[in-house]
């Protein structure tokens, strides 16, 4: 215990104050982040949800989405404490990437859903389609249905939902980030599987990515059933008319 404050009133009034400021500016930060979510939960929604994919960039596996929606009261209350660091999945290390997931889909108040779309689809309908795609379906397993969605990037002008388009916003929405979480995780837990199936290629490591460690498996092995074919450098050369 500080002796001075003890005897020092006055120090101790403006130490507490100091204290209630900082914490206030600590809630402040979490609700931030619920800003969007809230807005649209006092005009009156129940379910808004937050949608994001993983697995755009690689040159193998599935792109993976998911749809998050969190309770109505959590505008009242806040984000609980135990979900405070959620963020972007690209900005958590692979542990807090896990430790996020348990406690979303453990949350009894939380609903969300997950899908994912193949590499055979991705090639006929390209990767931008098939994350859409993923987006679609998982929304569609959300119950009760969506009424608004807040989507990671740009709008998606066929989605049949009323939606917010937030550039980053897997860093500008707690919902986003979510889905983020549940994406990234369930395509790296798919990708491991994948490497059991497909030895030799690495996929546990580098995820399917445009490693060096990749290029030389796929020099070496050649493409396998969970390339994406349609991507450089795995695309078929154009032949040369002249």
């Amino acid at each position: 215990m500080n002796f001075e404050l003890v005897n020092n009133p006055n120090n101790f009034v403006l130490t507490a104050a100091r204290k209630k400021i900082s914490l206030g500016r600590v809630a402040a930060k979490f609700w931030h982040r619920l800003a969007f979510e809230c807005e649209l939960w006092q005009q009156g929604l129940s379910y808004v949800a937050g949608v994001d994919e993983a697995g755009c960039g690689p040159l193998a596996g599935p792109v993976v989405a998911a749809a998050v929606v969190f309770p109505k009261g959590w505008g009242k209350t806040g984000l609980p404490s135990k979900f405070r660091g959620l963020n972007d999945s690209k900005q958590l290390t692979e542990e807090e990437r896990e430790k996020f997931f348990e406690r979303i889909v453990s949350h009894p108040e939380v609903r969300f859903a997950i899908a994912s779309v193949d590499a055979e689809t991705i090639d006929r309908i390209n990767i931008r389609q098939a994350a859409w795609r993923g987006m679609h379906l998982a929304l569609d397993q959300l119950q009760p249905r969506a009424e608004h969605v807040l989507v990671d990037g740009l709008r998606i002008k066929w989605l049949p939902y009323r939606q917010t388009p937030l550039v980053q916003g897997d860093a500008r929405s707690y919902s986003i980030a979510a889905a983020s979480v549940l994406a990234k995780v369930t395509r790296d837990r798919a990708m491991r599987e994948l490497d059991r199936q497909f030895p030799g290629y690495g996929f546990a490591e580098h995820k399917g990515y445009s490693t060096p460690q990749h290029f030389a498996a796929i020099e070496k092995l050649g493409a396998c059933a969970i390339h994406r074919k349609s991507f450089s450098p795995l695309k078929p050369k154009e032949p040369e008319l002249f």
